[in-house]
């Protein structure tokens, strides 16, 4: 039996989904809640709690999450792809896109 990961879409306008578990390349991942796909395929590995592209989104298209726009991708972002700082940016937080993809701590700061 094929081990399926778990995404979560909160409204059914968002173009993404929350991963629940960590998800692979090339894995299928089961999509629970308010939207009409059942499932998708993960064409980028995707962090666990993270968003993945429900459909292809284009450069300077809104990212929707929670039935409201939260920000805009910086690139083309493929379905099935993570999304995350590397692709968008917040349109909430400015400072987002100086933080570190990774740790989320702040690249333009600097401590000593």
């Amino acid at each position: 039996m094929e081990n399926h990961k778990i995404a979560f879409q909160i409204h059914q306008r968002d173009n993404v989904a929350t991963v629940l578990e960590k998800a692979g390349q090339g894995e299928t991942i089961d999509l629970t809640g308010d939207g009409k796909e059942k499932k998708i395929t993960a064409v980028t590995e995707i962090p666990t709690g993270h968003k993945i592209a429900l459909g292809d989104i284009a450069s300077g298209e809104n990212i929707i999450k929670y039935g409201v726009v939260i920000g805009r991708a910086t690139a083309d972002i493929p379905k099935g792809s993570w999304v995350h700082l590397h692709v968008m940016q917040s349109i909430y937080d400015q400072r987002s896109s100086h933080l570190d993809i990774q740790t989320g701590a702040p690249k333009d700061t600097r401590y000593e």
